[in-house]
């Protein structure tokens, strides 16, 4: 029989599930909300009260040394709980011992390995992830573009809904154009006999769009740029749709090619997004420029890239090269 937490855990993941959040974030919250619910039990804390929150996250610095951006995920997972499931907002600050571990400082790869990377990939894989690079997205970015994202005339690509509920657009490199001039037409060419199926239900929209504009999940050019193989069963609505592949095919792919190429760095398909911003800078890109192109909030996170420049952080020139020229 199913223990009330494991119930708990699957109400969660269905009012996630209907609406709308990423698969990996409805997983990460219900690991992270199982992780707090077994720790209130074993010390007999009441789990809806944020003082038992505070000694939940103190805890995870305290004894587990988890990194700062784990213990953010945690806080953000039961802050979710509070505020959607409880219908209890944190009335205040929570006060706990924040982990301090400091970041790593990002993979970045060089030209010559990002060229052997490319030429390591198979011909599916190498447009999303020339797009990584070549314009700075995350992976999900990449996967969830639809044909009316790409800006031939402006040679820009617009993002909705990024991390942060943020839009924002991008540098598209014009060596991309016909390569995406003929993915676009795959992506129609789909769609029209995708429309001719009964059974299909058009492509996933936002619901608020979708009852505003009922006529727009038939319309090529809402549809995903990285289409699916195959139709599938939208496990909300129970509709037939074609969904965009999946983000896995990507990431095993890249540490496939990796491979192939010889590169020795642990890579992912974020590497690519940090070699953007460190290629960016190190052709003399303002640093400003680049926080918009990567969408971060505080330029702090953008300056990380500075630590790859050819004259070491924040472009510094080393007095030893002055010595060693001379």
């Amino acid at each position: 029989m199913q223990n009330i937490k494991e119930k708990n855990l699957d109400d969660i993941g269905r009012y996630m599930i209907a609406r709308r959040y990423a698969k990996r974030t409805i997983t990460t919250y219900r690991y992270w909300l199982g992780q707090f619910f077994q720790f209130c039990t074993r010390r007999n804390l009441c789990k809806y009260t944020e003082s038992s929150v505070e000694y939940f996250l103190s805890n995870l610095s305290n004894a587990k040394s988890v990194s700062p951006s784990t213990q953010a995920i945690a806080l953000n997972a039961i802050a979710f709980y509070f505020k959607h499931i409880l219908q209890r907002p944190f009335a205040s600050d929570l006060k706990f011992n924040k982990a301090t571990r400091p970041k790593k400082l990002p993979v970045v790869l060089t030209k010559n390995e990002v060229r052997r990377l490319f030429q390591s990939l198979s011909t599916d894989m190498l447009l999303p992830c020339q797009l990584m690079y070549g314009s700075g997205l995350r992976v999900m970015e990449a996967v969830r573009l639809r044909v009316h994202d790409i800006d031939f005339d402006y040679k820009t690509i617009r993002i909705w809904n990024a991390k942060g509920g943020k839009h924002r657009q991008v540098t598209l490199a014009p060596e991309l154009l016909p390569i995406l001039r003929s993915k676009i037409e795959q992506a129609i060419s789909i769609t029209k006999q995708d429309l001719m199926d009964p059974e299909y239900n058009g492509v996933w929209l936002p619901s608020a769009y979708d009852k505003k504009h009922p006529n727009a999940k038939f319309d090529p050019n809402w549809h995903y740029l990285f289409f699916a193989k195959q139709l599938s069963l939208d496990p909300q609505s129970q509709a037939i749709r074609r969904h965009h592949i999946d983000d896995s095919t990507i990431r095993k792919a890249i540490k496939m090619a990796g491979k192939r190429a010889g590169i020795t760095k642990n890579i992912s398909c974020h590497t690519l997004r940090h070699s953007f911003a460190t290629h960016l800078l190190e052709s003399g890109a303002d640093i400003r420029t680049v926080q918009e192109q990567l969408g971060h909030t505080d330029v702090k996170t953008t300056q990380i890239y500075t630590h790859v420049l050819q004259r070491g952080a924040n472009s510094v020139k080393s007095p030893l090269s002055d010595i060693i020229h001379d």
